[in-house]
């Protein structure tokens, strides 16, 4: 009991416990806890805003150790953000979960859930409860979800045919650093899905598609590369800088005298014996490279390192290597060449080399930077895109913008279904969610009215950060969709003159937004559930 705090009693005789440390805790319960929660909410959301659609602004973070990062990636931008509000955290861990499983949509699916809850305090305040909110927004979200299956269109996947959907992935580059580029990112990104992708089972395996990043140089220099780029060189300076028909030893054992795998000592006491030691070394390197030769491999891919001496004997031996190659590098060469990953010398046979058609050296501009690209291999399924930019920021937000193109055309390969872009989807949505309410005689009608303007709030930032009057444009193009019964019109925000998102190849895939919708409504529903907040410190 004395851990618990100290048992008294009240004047009618009564006992109860006061609990330790109390007057160091703040505990926030019913309407002040909602409260509590819709604020943070509103200044997460606040930040992610203006981070919507192809006109939406940057955000610089700068980290701990005064490391900079620019990027218009929502999980980004939340992930590095020092959030210490409760609720606040789990819309960052909304983000996330949305970036994990689709992909793109990270920013939106933030929006939606800080319009959700926005939108329950007005309902609040009117004393409708917590639960029959949640209950509604349930509801909503269901309507919402069938609507979106009712006005989904079916994409044709075609491997001979790419340009509809290099035009997807323009739409998810759209709001990026490399959006002046986005068609040469898009063509980059949909030739790497349908190199790795299987289209019969509707699969696409990510570890095949390697992305490698190196400062300097222009955005439009980003190649993609047919095999696989190693951030290492040749060994020594004097050896070969180009190999054709490569026959590649894998080896992930090396290039050292074998020791003992106990704890040894040993005691060189004159010159005879260090010097019949320095042999036994040399001739255990001559050995191991005679090893690799007999199979007849002309390069040798080595995971660990080799001292000065065995890289001079290689030289002398014209025998080509690399060291230093990561374990998941070795992995995909080994994939791309279709050779075996070898662990020790004596196992190494000519069937287990892999193979390629050239293997050259990379160099860049005035500096030592040096890379190997491995091209031409058996299996074509492993492929590295190689992103260029002025400085290593543009570098690091080229590989998230290339991320979220990749996860999109890897969404429509698994479902190719499509929503149209630009808000259209989810004023289509909040119309048919509105009509709904319309039909239902209980309470949760209000709270499907108001899921309905929370899902306004996606075109509304869209319009506002495009520089149009936010609800001149919003009422203007609900009451097109109404008349003409045409889910396709959205918010034009590049001004190309049309509102029909068909027209303007703004294309989004169905399971993202139907994902945003599910995921936003899960999150506020937990939220709204939660009425006693008891934390130590001040929540800021």
């Amino acid at each position: 009991m004395a851990t618990l705090g100290t048992l008294a009693v009240d004047e009618y005789g009564r006992p109860f416990i006061v609990l330790k440390d109390q007057d160091q805790k703040k505990r926030l319960t019913g309407i002040e806890a909602h409260k509590s929660h819709i604020l943070a909410a509103k200044k997460v959301t606040s930040v992610m805003k203006t981070s919507l659609g192809p006109k939406g602004l940057d955000k610089m973070m700068v980290g701990p150790d005064g490391d900079i990062t620019v990027t218009n990636d929502g999980a980004t931008i939340l992930k590095m953000m020092d959030v210490q509000h409760q609720v606040a955290k789990l819309l960052v861990q909304l983000s996330q979960s949305q970036d994990d499983e689709i992909g793109d949509g990270t920013t939106g699916v933030v929006v939606l859930a800080g319009a959700l809850l926005e939108v329950a305090e007005s309902l609040l305040n009117r004393g409708i409860h917590p639960i029959r909110i949640a209950d509604g927004y349930e509801r909503a979200a269901k309507v919402a979800i069938e609507n979106l299956d009712k006005i989904a269109d079916t994409f044709p996947i075609d491997s001979s045919d790419t340009e509809d959907l290099v035009q997807v992935a323009m739409t998810a580059l759209g709001s990026k650093i490399v959006s002046k580029h986005h068609r040469h990112f898009a063509e980059i990104a949909v030739n790497a899905v349908l190199s790795v992708a299987d289209l019969k089972r509707k699969d696409v395996d990510f570890e095949l598609i390697k992305v490698e990043g190196k400062a300097g140089g222009k955005i439009e220099d980003t190649m993609l590369v047919r095999g696989v780029v190693v951030d290492k060189d040749m060994s020594h300076p004097q050896m070969p800088k180009i190999l054709e028909n490569a026959k590649i030893a894998i080896l992930t054992c090396p290039f050292e005298p074998p020791k003992p795998k106990t704890k040894h000592h040993l005691d060189v006491t004159n010159v005879e014996d260090y010097k019949a030691l320095q042999q036994y070394e040399k001739d255990k390197f001559i050995e191991m490279i005679k090893q690799v030769k007999d199979t007849g491999a002309t390069l040798a891919i080595c995971q660990w390192g080799f001292d000065d001496e065995a890289n001079h004997l290689l030289l002398q031996n014209e025998l080509p290597a690399i060291r230093w190659v990561g374990g998941p590098e070795i992995e995909l060469i080994a994939i791309a060449t279709g050779g075996r990953i070898v662990p020790r010398f004596s196992e190494l046979t000519a069937d287990k080399l892999g193979s390629a058609g050239i293997v050259r050296e990379l160099s860049f501009g005035t500096t030592k930077d040096r890379m190997t690209v491995i091209e031409k291999c058996p299996n074509t399924r492993a492929v590295t895109v190689m992103i260029r930019g002025g400085n290593h920021m543009i570098v690091e937000e080229g590989k998230r913008s290339l991320h979220d193109a990749l996860c999109v055309i890897r969404n429509l390969v698994k479902d190719n279904r499509i929503v149209y872009g630009g808000g259209a989807a989810e004023m289509s949505c909040s119309i048919a969610v509105e009509r709904a309410a319309n039909e239902i005689a209980t309470l949760e009608q209000y709270a499907m009215r108001a899921f309905s303007e929370a899902l306004d709030a996606i075109p509304r930032a869209l319009a506002e950060n495009s520089g149009l009057n936010p609800i001149e444009t919003l009422t203007t193009i609900k009451g097109l969709q109404v008349r003409e019964s045409n889910p396709r019109l959205g918010v034009d925000c590049l001004q190309v003159g049309t509102n029909d998102m068909k027209l303007q190849h703004c294309i989004e895939t169905l399971v993202s937004k139907k994902q945003q919708i599910s995921l936003a409504t899960q999150v506020v529903k937990m939220i709204l559930k939660i009425d006693d907040i008891r934390t130590k410190d001040e929540m800021e």
